[in-house]
């Protein structure tokens, strides 16, 4: 079925539930049993994503296993609250929809470089999250300007960046199955674990139905985690010596501090992160047959950075939509906001119990490798999915497709593609995400090739 036809669909589906007065898909409250099993996959598909961010820079700061595990246990707490403020949502804020929200990864290399210019790097962390609650609260004020960039992301656009997303995901989940260690080769046991939970999670999809297919890569984890205890793959250490109750002191490393150097980096950070969940929103928007409109992305960006603003408080950083999350909603076809706020709770008791927290951490990152390229992959085929309806076959439109995700899988083939170019650190924050860079190169080259110098009835599809 051509792209058109299923979009068409799909929106046909809706409109007929929207006239019998039931929920839209979105909105829908499932049974509590279901409502948790879907909130612990989606914990499960982002929790690697939620700790990894804290875990490098708890390693930079040099900070003890008990303070690491605190800043962990931190970035949990406040990845719930955000995913809540995201879901759920109060007054215009949320763009209440099936999105986890969790610490941006794009972080990791300004705060390494505000950590660097430190004398002592244990005074580092007063000074990020001073930057970041300024950061926050830039983005919060800016959220109804920078919605309405909507209007250039046609699905020429959005398809490409949709695209690149899965692609840019994908190599997180090699490194999941090389070890976390994404230069090193892959160990036997590790291929064996990841190709086991790839095969188990397809064949799980293929033959189960109804709410078991639902869980399918849930399922999947649990399977892949009983095969790797004899192979001796699974640490149990962590749930040993975790503490049962745990909650994040405010201000637990020290008064924030504010520094300029940091605030403008934080900035540009925070920019790149409205970037990306601006392009996340609408992706997810075409998964659930909600298509996002400038109200709901000026919604779901004052969420992200509210959430932002909050983190501080409570020892967290900058938050953003996690795109790993689409890709489970298209693959379950569970669209409920509900499932993923259950997750958002889920997060909360995480953060507030690190022996809860390592239940989690038990799950060997080759087992989540094998699932990841299943839910990576799911996001690179919907977004082709859009491109079919972008009239690639029109003009310039696949000119424009091509040489966006070219720019935008630079800095995931190579991190180091721009180290010896003398390229400003605040112009690296942008360049340095596949998806920001892409994105912004198909915006512009769309603007170029479809609409400057051409009167409004001879604009091609897909711009």
């Amino acid at each position: 079925m051509a792209a058109d036809d299923v979009e068409a669909t799909r929106t046909a589906r809706t409109a007929a539930t929207a006239a019998l007065g039931a929920p839209h898909p979105v909105d829908e409250m499932l049974r509590p049993g279901r409502l948790l099993a879907g909130g612990l996959q989606h914990v499960a598909a982002s929790y690697a994503g939620v700790v990894a961010p804290p875990l490098v820079l708890a390693a930079v700061v040099g900070l003890p296993p008990a303070e690491t595990a605190f800043l962990v246990g931190a970035a949990l707490f406040t990845a719930g609250i955000a995913t809540l403020l995201q879901t759920i949502g109060f007054w215009k804020v949320g763009a209440r929809m099936p999105f986890v929200n969790g610490v941006s990864f794009a972080g990791v290399a300004p705060m390494t470089a505000v950590a660097a210019t430190q004398a002592d790097k244990r005074d580092a962390l007063p000074v990020i999250f001073g930057a970041v609650m300024v950061a926050g609260a830039l983005g919060f004020l800016l959220a109804p300007w920078f919605c309405r960039l909507v209007r250039f992301f046609p699905p020429l656009v959005s398809g490409t960046v949709i695209t690149l997303i899965g692609l840019t995901l994908l190599p997180v989940a090699f490194g999941w199955i090389q070890g976390g260690a994404p230069g090193r080769p892959a160990s036997p046991t590790s291929l064996a674990l990841a190709a086991a939970t790839f095969a188990i999670v397809l064949v799980l999809r293929r033959v189960l139905r109804g709410f078991l297919r639902q869980i399918a890569i849930l399922l999947g984890l649990v399977a892949g985690t009983l095969i790797a205890i004899p192979a001796g793959a699974v640490d149990l250490g962590p749930v040993e010596h975790a503490d049962p109750v745990g909650f994040p002191t405010p201000f637990h490393f020290g008064a924030p501090h504010f520094t300029l150097s940091a605030i403008v980096s934080m900035c540009v950070l925070m920019l790149v992160c409205m970037t990306e969940s601006t392009a996340d929103m609408l992706a997810l928007g075409q998964v659930v047959g909600r298509p996002a409109d400038e109200r709901t992305i000026a919604a779901g960006l004052r969420a992200d950075t509210l959430g932002t603003a909050v983190s501080p408080f409570f020892n967290g950083f900058a938050n953003s939509a996690f795109a790993q999350n689409i890709g489970l909603v298209a693959i379950t076809r569970v669209r409920s906001r509900y499932v993923v706020a259950a997750c958002g709770g889920m997060f909360v008791v995480l953060g507030l119990s690190p022996a809860f927290a390592s239940l989690i951490a038990v799950v060997p990152r080759p087992v989540l490798g094998g699932a990841g390229i299943v839910l990576f992959g799911t996001v690179a085929a919907s977004g082709i999915q859009v491109l079919l309806g972008a009239g690639l076959d029109r003009g310039d439109n696949l000119l424009v497709a091509a040489a966006s995700l070219g720019v935008g899988m630079i800095p995931v083939i190579s991190r180091t593609f721009y180290d010896g170019a003398g390229v400003p650190e605040t112009l690296r924050t942008l360049l340095d995400s596949g998806v920001s860079a892409g994105c912004l190169t198909a915006v512009l080259l769309n603007l170029a090739f479809n609409h400057v110098g051409r009167g409004r009835g001879s604009q091609r599809r897909g711009g």
